[in-house]
């Protein structure tokens, strides 16, 4: 039933135990066993176990999350962030996105929290700068690590930096399930205001799960100017539109190339091209973010940059 097992150098351990999703729910005492018996192992210092669903399921649910219920969680709304393509900065937007909305000087006492649902390429721990901290549990509830006034959860947090995880796609939409199910993100007399969702790239089984466990208030598509980005960015707003989730805009991304040393602005990627491609898909366009190397290097070094506080308050504004 042991599969997808990640094992640290620093003694920390990471595996799937598979179950029959018609079982699944009953099976959490198994889980917690599961980890007790591997967290008394010598060298052992951290485990996670997971439940996922069994290889040999019905056609009809392939991945087995039929079974898993809807998720009615202490969170007002919950925005996704996601590409049509990788390598568009998304993860950087939607890093930099949840801190504005947390500073918002009209919307001060605003919880906010980020769900790095990433799984192959968790980024969040380095751009928050917490990569060497890890999340503790309470109640059976993973409390998420709180830093620039973001409460962060992510997988990364579970496995070294450079380990690969070597998950199939129904490993993938457990994770995210959990991570939404199994996380103190609030309560129902502290709910969190606003969980920024740092999609993975693309339309698979990541999005699915995200749009058919939990109510999405909307998605922020991220671009850059190009036009085969572009394309997949069509993908992308076509896909949300076909799981009833609106979009509540396009961002572009490395907009405009800005030299540090003496300001000139060239168009690497183009220009303007997200702007175009909102107007042609009838969404709101949210604004641009230039390619300067200060944003790489804050990035970088886990610290945020000077984020456009106009699409903040755009998306403040439709919550």
């Amino acid at each position: 039933m042991v599969s997808g097992v990640q094992v640290s150098d620093s003694g920390e351990v990471l595996f799937m135990i598979e179950v029959d999703p018609q079982r699944g729910p009953k099976l959490e005492p198994l889980r917690q066993e599961a980890e007790r018996a591997v967290r008394a192992l010598p060298g052992v210092t951290k485990v996670t176990a997971v439940l996922t669903a069994q290889k040999s399921q019905a056609v009809n649910d392939p991945h087995g999350m039929e079974k898993n219920p809807k998720l009615d969680l202490p969170i007002r709304h919950i925005i996704a962030v996601a590409s049509g393509k990788g390598g568009v900065g998304k993860s950087t937007i939607a890093t930099n996105l949840a801190i504005a909305l947390a500073k918002s000087s009209q919307n001060s006492k605003l919880k906010v929290g980020l769900l790095d649902a990433d799984i192959y390429g968790p980024s969040q721990p380095k751009l928050f700068g917490v990569e060497e901290q890890k999340p503790e549990q309470e109640g059976g509830k993973l409390i998420p690590l709180m830093a620039r006034g973001v409460r962060i959860m992510s997988i990364g947090f579970m496995i070294e930096n450079e380990a690969p995880l070597v998950w199939r796609g129904p490993m993938v939409q457990t994770a995210i399930y959990q991570m939404l199910r199994d996380v103190d993100w609030g309560s129902e007399d502290d709910p969190l205001d606003v969980l920024v969702v740092d999609m993975p790239p693309g339309t698979g089984d990541a999005q699915l799960t995200l749009a058919q466990k939990v109510p999405v208030t909307g998605a922020v598509i991220v671009s850059t100017p190009q036009d085969i980005a572009l394309i997949d960015a069509r993908k992308a707003v076509a896909m949300f539109e076909k799981v009833d989730v609106p979009v509540l805009g396009i961002i572009e991304n490395m907009s405009t190339y800005q030299c540090s040393n003496c300001g000139h602005e060239d168009h690497i990627f183009g220009h303007g091209g997200a702007r175009k491609e909102a107007e042609k898909l009838g969404v709101p366009f949210l604004g641009e973010i230039p390619l300067r190397a200060d944003i790489r290097e804050k990035s970088d070094a886990g610290e945020p940059f000077d984020f456009n506080p106009e699409i903040a308050a755009q998306i403040l504004s439709v919550l």
